[in-house]
């Protein structure tokens, strides 16, 4: 005889929001409803269970350590409940309506907009929203659910994702930059005494910098702003090669000639948040990046060791 909960996810819910809001008062107000009744509610649960979930300290309320692990589980299970809903729709309702991806912003941004162009040729109907993240702020996108796709370079715990593309960086600078004018091979002595250009990491946290920092140095928070900036000689930065191709080719912008160190790389991985409740317009998405990237920049689109 199958065995069922005897906690329904409502009651996890409620305690979940009592946690998370600080008291039941809080959690009342984030869920319509009266304290009494979430005071019940985890009662109740604390009842069927046979655990104490909450004891006072002084005037405040705290998790026993049974406590946390039921919050620790409970929110599991409701986020397993939400994706469970999410592969419902998805399969119910054919194409996504709306498509949200998160993009590191090494990418380059003209083979991004290529992909996305030939997917609205096809799919007209579907909405994408494009998160444009630096660093962190692609995994906290894919941890908070806000993405359904994402390329980034590296994956956030609990995700998979396949490497698309290796990307190589460069250290560069305007032609009449100072440093290209001493017209030897560079030393990190001597970037260190100009000023880098460096994109802000977009994670609240900030919790991953980008390399080597100059302490001269000024902080945007878009790539265009540093490119731009560097096109005006007033500093270098490392760029992933591809998104200053133009400029490149321009003669606005040079590779420095670094004596050690004239490149690194970077390995971008495409992620789905969920590959089981991914519908078919995540699935052309992914298969016209991947598509993209061996037009476009075929050396680089196989990772190897």
């Amino acid at each position: 005889m199958t065995a069922f909960p005897k906690i329904t996810l409502d009651q996890w819910r409620t305690l979940i929001a009592v946690v998370e809001a600080g008291g039941y008062a809080r959690a009342a107000d984030q869920l319509h409803k009266s304290q009494s009744t979430l005071t019940y509610a985890v009662q109740k649960l604390e009842r069927l269970l046979g655990v104490k979930v909450f004891e006072m300290q002084g005037r405040k309320a705290v998790l026993t350590a049974g406590g946390q692990v039921l919050y620790r589980r409970g929110k599991m299970l409701m986020e397993e409940a939400l994706r469970l809903e999410r592969v419902a729709a998805g399969l119910s309702a054919g194409w996504e309506p709306e498509l949200r991806l998160a993009v590191d912003t090494i990418f380059p941004t003209w083979l991004l907009l290529e992909c996305i162009a030939r997917f609205a040729e096809e799919q007209p109907e579907t909405r994408v929203e494009l998160i444009e993240s630096v660093l962190s702020g692609t995994d906290e996108a894919l941890l908070e659910g806000r993405a359904d796709l994402a390329i980034g370079s590296s994956m956030p715990p609990g995700f998979v994702g396949d490497p698309v593309m290796r990307v190589r960086f460069i250290a560069a600078a305007h032609p009449d930059h100072p440093l290209h004018r001493l017209g030897r091979p560079l030393t990190l002595e001597d970037l260190s005494q100009h000023r880098h250009l460096v994109v802000r990491d977009s994670g609240r946290e900030r919790s991953r910098t980008p390399g080597w920092l100059n302490e001269r140095r000024w902080t945007v928070t878009h790539k265009e702003t540093s490119i731009r900036a560097a096109c005006m000689g007033l500093g270098y930065a490392w760029y992933a090669e591809d998104i200053i191709r133009k400029e490149l080719e321009a003669g606005e912008l040079k590779p420095l000639p670094l004596r050690e160190g004239a490149e690194r790389w970077a390995t971008l991985y495409l992620i789905f948040a969920d590959r089981d409740a991914a519908g078919p317009g995540a699935l052309r998405i992914a298969e016209l990046v991947r598509a993209g990237i061996a037009r476009h920049c075929p050396k680089r689109s196989a990772y190897q060791v």
